[in-house]
Parts: C-alpha cells; sequence; structure tokens
C-alpha cells in the first residue's frame, strides 16, 4: 500500500528537522553556500522519499525519509564540489590533530594551518569535507574514509549483510560511547536526541558555537578511532 499523506503537511511537519540538518552542516560550510539551499535540498529529498517509498521493505517512512533528506543535501554539495583530491589526503592529518587536543584547548584555525603547513583557507575545506561525512554519512565516516560506501544504497538497506555490519556497529558504539567523559556525552545527546543546534548548543554549554562544532568533530573522530581498534 502506497505511503498517503498531504505533501504541504509532510513538508510542514518534517521542516523543523530539516533545518536543524541544514544548520550543522553550514557551520563548517564556506559563506558562499546559503543555508535556505540546504533546505530546499532537504524539502525535494522529503518529497522524493514520498513518491518512492515503499512499506513493504520494513522500514519506518521516518526512518526512509531522513536517509533521503541527507542524501539529497549530500547529492547537491557534491554537484558543487570544489574539494581538491590533494585536500582529502590532509583531512586524516587533521583528525589526528584535533583529536590530541586536551579537552580545554582549541586550536583555531591559523594553528591548523600551521601545524599542517598549508593555507588558512584550506582549513576550511577540510572542515568542510569532515563535517560533509560526519553529519551526512556517519555510518561510513565510522567504518571506513571512503566518500562513496555500499551503505549509501538505500536499495540495499535491507541486505542481510548491511543489517549485520550494522548492528556491530551499534553495540561497538554503544560500548565507546559509555567510555566518554560526561560533557561529551551531554554534547551527543543535545545534538542526536534532542536536536539542538551547534548554536543553541553553544548557549547550553555556555562556549561557542565553532568550539561546540571542533567538539563535535573531536568526539566523532574518538569513537571512530574506537571503533576500529586505533585508540
Amino acid at each position: 500500500m502506497k505511503y498517503k499523506i498531504n505533501e504541504e503537511q509532510l513538508v510542514m511537519e518534517f521542516l523543523p528537522k530539516i533545518k536543524i540538518i541544514a544548520l550543522n552542516l553550514k557551520t563548517t560550510l564556506p559563506k558562499n553556500i546559503d543555508v535556505e539551499d540546504l533546505i530546499q535540498e532537504g524539502i525535494i529529498g522529503l518529497l522524493q522519499s514520498y513518491k518512492r517509498y515503499n512499506p513493504e521493505k520494513g522500514t519506518s517512512f521516518y526512518t526512509y525519509a531522513l536517509k533521503r533528506i541527507k542524501g539529497s543535501m549530500y547529492d547537491y554539495l557534491r554537484r558543487i564540489d570544489w574539494l581538491p583530491k590533494e585536500i582529502r589526503s590532509l583531512v586524516k592529518k587533521y583528525e589526528d590533530l584535533i583529536y590530541e587536543c586536551k579537552d580545554n584547548e582549541y586550536i583555531d584555525d591559523n594553528s591548523v594551518a600551521e601545524k599542517l603547513h598549508i593555507e588558512k583557507h584550506d582549513v576550511d575545506k577540510i572542515k568542510f569535507s569532515l563535517s560533509k561525512r560526519q553529519i551526512l554519512q556517519l555510518d561510513e565516516y565510522f567504518l571506513n574514509n571512503e566518500e562513496d560506501n555500499w551503505l549509501e544504497d538505500t536499495q540495499e538497506e535491507n541486505d542481510p549483510e548491511i543489517l549485520a555490519y550494522k548492528d556491530i556497529l551499534h553495540d561497538k558504539l554503544k560500548e565507546s560511547i559509555d567510555k566518554l567523559e560526561e560533557r561529551e556525552k551531554l554534547i551527543l545527546s543535545l545534538y542526536y536526541n534532542e536536536g539542538l543546534t551547534f548554536k543553541e548548543i553553544g548557549s547550553v554549554l555556555e562556549i561557542s558555537e565553532s568550539r561546540v562544532s571542533q567538539l563535535h568533530s573531536v568526539i566523532l573522530v574518538k569513537l571512530k578511532k574506537s571503533l576500529q581498534g586505533s585508540e
């Protein structure tokens, strides 16, 4: 049976979530990328999910729609991709750098550029690439370092092999989260459970939005290293 709902009502119901995804992604994007463009792409993805959704595959419409919303934003960013391949090789070095930061240490962009021996404008590109993968492709970010991944294929999302990998990932992720510091757990809870933006989390913790963004990246890098046994 086709999932039926008024499209205008559907957009209104999902719009707050779409805005949160867009705002958080925008945190480390270049200034010339408009958050409204991301929101519009998210709405397009939502409406596409409405037309393509098949409840017989067992996935809830909410889960399927969110995946298509994020996928639509990712496709848009990929279409306007300006990230040189040589910059992508620096992402891992940046991950290692921010991972080694002490809890109270904030590394600004000038320091990052100096430590990695690159231009300051390239730091924005590195942060953009990392943010894009952490926010839009979190499963594959934890599993490997590739831009494209078989987990992204929505047509294969019920494949037993994929489901098994995700179950293992979920169990290991819970164990890794339990080992985090209390503030790190709070940031994850406020972001993923409460749906707060980085700016709102900054107000709660009385720190800057950019600091929350960096802490969020550090936490995910830490979880990634734990999952991959790199600690």
